[in-house]
């Protein structure tokens, strides 16, 4: 075939720049069927049934603790990681109606915890090029009502946590990272889920390294906190208290059971090594890229490494004569997979309806809540993300992909460039 045929795009009749099928991740094996059997054989062996809160779960977490860091740190397995950032949430004990500063890229699930724990969400900007807020929004945001920051790294790539949390620290205000997307991510070699006072984590079955269809981690390295932690993940039971207490809190049972922890603990010992090789992908496909002029960068803060959840092939469409929609439509008839959307709960009927609890308007309609009642945030109030969301296509490249995978990517979004160059 002539490179005059082959440069046809796939949606106009030409050939796919896939040919090599995309493979499997395969990141579940025998190993954790093996330890799913073992647990099963041991509640058979003693008349029972697989429990949760036992010696399984304290492995696991024990086991996820030290693979954040050296330092000690105490870890709490929880069903979700919706569930993971509301226990964070509620365990800080925040003022009710306080404020937290939230990310307008998150899982609706992020944002709903801090209406659930009767807080007013204020949605950030992110910094530019970015789906992660940036210090300057918080810093505009911060009032004598806020309580708490939750800080989310979306897609695998670090916020940046060193400057946040020295605002935060000077401010007084608690700081909660959202790890779900971003397992083996790392700040100038600092495990993402350290930086700040509380961490919540999600082991979804699409996350790098899963507990099967669901579960969380909750993290901390402050002891007193952890206990408040335990406490709120399991109805308030006396984690930490003298004996003789009863419930302490009022809370519900968010508890994994030790089948999913023993899936935890052969999944995680796999985290720096689906990290690395997502990495390896993402390097890969964008060395085959840097000559495009339409093609950039992704910004992270200096000594960040992201994990790439998910990849965003960021573009200058001024350089292009297409709109991301045609791009997107044209890279999928390559054969290569993409989006060109992401979640922005705020946006969501939920939010401007103030649908939490009931018809009553709550938290924002409390007489206790002394801002804006009023104030809806809307895609006006994020520039920065509206422009970053408008210049993303989002790729969903892993860690078993090969070179061949990630070259005929490159190739596919280097044929669709070159058809639409300006």
């Amino acid at each position: 075939m002539s490179e005059k045929a082959k440069a046809i795009l796939a949606v106009n009749g030409g050939p796919k720049a896939i040919q090599t099928p995309i493979p499997a991740r395969h990141h579940f094996t025998e190993a954790e069927k093996a330890a799913c059997i073992r647990v099963l054989d041991e509640a058979i062996a003693a008349g029972t049934a697989p429990t949760y809160g036992g010696s399984e779960e304290e492995a696991f977490c024990e086991e996820f603790a030290a693979l954040l860091s050296d330092r000690k740190g105490y870890a709490d397995a929880v069903n979700s990681g919706s569930t993971a950032v509301f226990v964070a949430l509620r365990a800080l004990e925040l003022p009710a109606f306080s404020e937290v500063i939230v990310p307008p890229f998150t899982d609706p699930g992020g944002i709903m915890s801090v209406v659930m724990a009767n807080c007013i969400p204020v949605v950030a900007d992110t910094s530019p090029g970015s789906f992660n807020m940036s210090l300057e929004s918080i810093e505009a945001l911060t009032t004598e009502r806020t309580s708490a920051i939750l800080a989310t790294h979306i897609a695998g790539e670090p916020a940046d946590m060193e400057c946040i949390c020295r605002f935060a620290k000077e401010k007084g205000i608690y700081v909660v990272e959202d790890c779900a997307q971003a397992h083996g991510a790392h700040s100038n070699g600092q495990a993402v889920g350290t930086f700040g006072d509380i961490a919540a984590f999600s082991f979804m079955y699409s996350k790098h390294v899963c507990t099967g269809g669901q579960g969380g981690m909750v993290y901390t390295q402050n002891e007193a906190l952890y206990w408040k932690i335990r406490q709120h993940s399991d109805r308030g039971k006396p984690f930490g208290l003298p004996s003789g207490a009863s419930n302490c809190v009022a809370s519900l049972n968010f508890n994994m059971d030790s089948i999913h922890c023993a899936i935890g603990r052969e999944q995680i010992k796999k985290i720096q090594v689906i990290a690395n090789g997502r990495r390896a992908v993402a390097n890969e496909i964008m060395a085959n890229l840097a000559d495009l002029p339409m093609v950039r960068p992704i910004p992270l803060p200096e000594g960040a490494e992201s994990s790439y959840w998910f990849f965003r092939l960021l573009l200058d469409f001024e350089k292009l004569s297409c709109d991301k929609r045609t791009f997107c439509a044209a890279l999928s008839a390559e054969g290569l997979g993409n989006s060109g959307e992401y979640a922005l709960p705020f946006t969501y009927e939920w939010y401007p309806n103030r649908n939490v609890f009931g018809e009553s308007g709550y938290p924002w309609a409390s007489p206790l809540y002394t801002g804006d009642r009023e104030k809806v945030f809307t895609l006006a109030d994020t520039p920065n993300a509206c422009k970053a969301m408008h210049d993303t296509v989002i790729l969903y490249p892993h860690e078993g992909w090969t070179k061949v995978n990630a070259k005929e990517a490159a190739n596919a979004i280097r044929k669709v460039c070159h058809a639409y160059a300006k």
